[in-house]
C-alpha cells in the first residue's frame, strides 16, 4: 500500500508542474499563446516563470519562449535539457530544434507545414519522416484549418486547441476564459473567431 500511494504522489507532482517551450517563427502569434496561457494559470492561482522571448524584432526569424507552470514556486525561467513537456510549434523545423530539451515521455505539438526562411531548409519530406518517427506527436495544418474557420490569422489558436490537452496543468475550459479575456479588448466577433478556431484545434486533437 505505501508503495502504491507513492506512486500515486508522483504522479500528481508530475500533473502539477508543466515546463512548455513555445517556438515558431517571427509573425506567427507565438506571444499570443503564451499570452493566453499566462492568462489562465494566473486566474487558476498558479506559480509562472516565462523566458524573454528571442528574434521578435526580425519578422520570420526564430522565435522561442520558455514557459513553466507550477502550483508550487518556481526557481527558474529557463527549462533544462531533457525536463521540457511538451513543446508547442507554429513550424515544424523549429519544433525539432528544441528536441534535446524534450523529456522522455514529452510531447511535440506541431504545424506540419514548413515556412521556408532560410536557403538550405531541409526537406519537406524528410522533415515529416523525422517527426513521424518520433513517440509523441501531434501534427495538424493549422493554416487550413484557419482558414476554414474564417480567419487565417487564427492559427495560432488552432494549435493552442491542438496543444490544450497535453497541457494537463490548465483545462481546456480555462484556456477558454483566457482567450475571451485576452482578446476582450478587440470585440466580440474577435473573441468570438479565435474561439471557433482553438475549439477546431481540441477537436482535431480528439479525433
Amino acid at each position: 500500500m505505501y508503495a502504491d500511494n507513492q506512486e500515486t504522489q508522483k504522479e500528481i507532482v508530475k500533473i502539477m508542474k508543466k515546463d512548455l517551450i513555445l517556438c515558431g517563427v517571427g509573425g506567427q502569434g507565438i506571444l499570443s499563446i503564451a499570452t493566453i496561457i499566462g492568462e489562465a494559470a494566473t486566474k487558476a492561482g498558479l506559480y509562472l516563470k516565462q523566458a524573454e522571448v528571442h528574434g521578435m524584432s526580425q519578422r520570420g526569424g526564430d522565435v522561442q519562449s520558455n514557459l513553466r507552470l507550477s502550483t508550487s514556486e518556481i526557481y527558474s525561467d529557463l527549462i533544462p535539457k531533457g525536463k521540457c513537456d511538451v513543446i508547442i510549434s507554429m513550424e515544424p523545423m523549429e519544433s525539432l530544434r528544441y528536441l534535446p530539451y524534450l523529456n522522455k515521455d514529452g510531447w511535440i505539438v506541431t504545424s506540419n507545414k514548413p515556412v521556408v526562411n532560410i536557403p538550405n531548409y531541409p526537406d519537406e519530406t524528410a522533415l515529416n519522416q523525422e517527426l513521424e518517427s518520433l513517440p509523441h506527436v501531434a501534427k495538424l495544418d493549422i493554416d487550413t484549418i484557419a482558414k476554414e474557420v474564417g480567419m487565417p490569422k487564427t492559427a495560432n489558436m488552432v494549435l493552442l486547441g491542438l496543444a490544450a490537452p497535453y497541457i494537463e496543468i490548465l483545462s481546456i475550459e480555462q484556456l477558454r476564459e483566457a482567450i475571451k479575456t485576452v482578446f476582450a479588448r478587440k470585440g466580440e466577433d474577435i473573441v468570438n473567431i479565435n474561439l471557433k478556431a482553438f475549439d477546431a484545434g481540441v477537436a482535431n486533437e480528439q479525433k
